[in-house]
């Protein structure tokens, strides 16, 4: 034994003695090289966590007969959305652009270096990141295989190309947004407005559930079967936006730590800004819109969190709350159904967030001329993902069917898409076993 333990501590010695001889040698520019690149992986393994989030955020907020379904469309979206990405959408975003409208180059790569495969891997979370938001917005009626398709064709063309225009041009190039000097340093527009209006195109498109608008148009409360879940997936969603947000400097010498602030302050002050308004117009303080709050704020401030400061922040967070507030009351007046107020949150925010990052650029504030070039760019991302988005579902609706049939959205998505229950010892009285079991593998 005793010898045992001498060769094990000149085992390790040596392997100790070859990694310092080894760290002797790199310079100082790898050892930073390979600390961003950390960084970089670490803030995609956040915006992964953020797929939780989504799910569980979504998931409560659906009735119980749907829990299941919503938790399969964010896990599909995820898996379909990366593999499209990798194939296709990583060269058309990022490629050699010398037109600046779109990559040429780099699909399906097999040989980068390790800061090239870490920043796909951080887009890779992005693209998943704007699929993901349009599944809450469709719940509880919307067909699986229908909405995976919708998945792969987004992170396929949809996203890549418009990001192109902002964030392309990573092996050559620039896109033609950035040229004109449009700011999104984390994806207000490029990530949360891109995903929001495809949200509202996929809602257009496959209408509201049953029964949540009177013959009159009255809204009718559907009300989720979990707020813990809600509340617990919002939480996440705030956790994985320190990764968003920071993780964009894909350098960890950046403005991380004043981005980081932004990013919380922005968050709280929408949810005050809400609580407040709620109390002044005497209504109850509820706990999804605190958390959808929380949600704009946070995604109002991407753009702008590596430019603005905490105060300005404070500003775009509380306005941010307003925005809220208005879209959701005109969507519902317009009797359009968005089951996680998707389209408020993430395109209506988007919109605040990217003219805020034009208004409050610090040392050159309230630029009018800045403030056209991201008027420009929220309309344009409007144009092409609500445009592009209406075609792509209702394409999708005709050819392999959208919408969920009738009798399928009141059994529930989860018995009748995927022969699983998510409440089963409440649900199983009302399903034959033998039923459920016989559609498995």
């Amino acid at each position: 034994m005793h010898k045992i333990l001498m060769l094990g501590t000149l085992l390790f010695g040596t392997i100790a003695s070859a990694q310092a001889a080894a760290a002797d040698t790199l310079t100082v520019a790898q050892l930073l090289e390979y600390q961003n690149i950390a960084w970089i992986i670490w803030g995609g393994v956040l915006v992964f966590f953020m797929q939780a989030g989504f799910a569980l955020l979504e998931s409560g907020s659906v009735r119980a007969k749907n829990a299941v379904n919503v938790m399969m469309k964010n896990y599909a979206d995820m898996c379909i959305g990366g593999l499209a990405f990798y194939l296709v959408g990583f060269g058309l975003m990022m490629g050699t652009n010398h037109s600046g409208f779109v990559g040429t180059d780099h699909f399906m790569p097999v040989n980068l270096s390790n800061m090239d495969w870490a920043l796909m891997f951080f887009q890779m979370m992005f693209a998943a990141t704007a699929v993901t938001i349009a599944s809450g917005a469709m719940a509880e009626r919307v067909s699986f295989i229908g909405y995976a398709v919708a998945a792969c064709l987004i992170c396929l063309f949809i996203y890549p190309v418009f990001a192109s225009w902002v964030w392309g041009g990573y092996f050559g190039g620039t896109g033609w947004l950035t040229e004109l000097g449009f700011i999104d340093f984390a994806g207000s527009t490029v990530v949360h407005s891109i995903g929001g209006w495809l949200a509202l195109a996929g809602v257009l498109v496959i209408g509201p559930r049953l029964g949540r608008f009177a013959p009159d148009g009255t809204p009718r409360l559907i009300a989720g079967h979990n707020m813990t879940l809600l509340a617990l997936g919002g939480f996440i969603l705030w956790f994985g936006w320190f990764g968003f947000n920071a993780g964009s400097t894909l350098s960890i010498t950046g403005n991380i730590g004043l981005i980081a602030v932004n990013t919380f302050i922005a968050a709280v002050s929408a949810v005050v800004s809400y609580m407040l308004i709620a109390r002044t117009m005497n209504k109850a303080i509820l706990l999804s819109d605190s958390v959808n709050a929380s949600l704009i704020g946070l995604v109002s401030i991407t753009a702008g969190c590596a430019t603005t400061t905490p105060l300005f922040s404070i500003i775009i967070g509380g306005v941010a709350a307003v925005v809220y507030i208005l879209s959701t009351q005109a969507l519902l007046k317009l009797k359009i159904d968005d089951v996680v107020s998707a389209v408020a949150v993430h395109g209506f925010g988007g919109v605040w967030g990217t003219l805020a990052a034009g208004l409050f650029y610090t040392g050159d504030l309230f630029n009018l001329s800045r403030l056209g070039v991201q008027a420009l760019g929220v309309g344009v991302a409007l144009v092409w993902a609500l445009g592009l988005g209406l075609i792509m579902y209702k394409l999708i609706d005709l050819s392999f069917g959208l919408k969920a049939s009738r009798l399928h959205e009141q059994r529930g998505l989860d018995y009748t898409e995927h022969a699983e229950l998510g409440y089963p010892e409440f649900q199983k009285q009302m399903f034959d076993a033998k039923s459920l079991t016989e559609r498995h593998l």
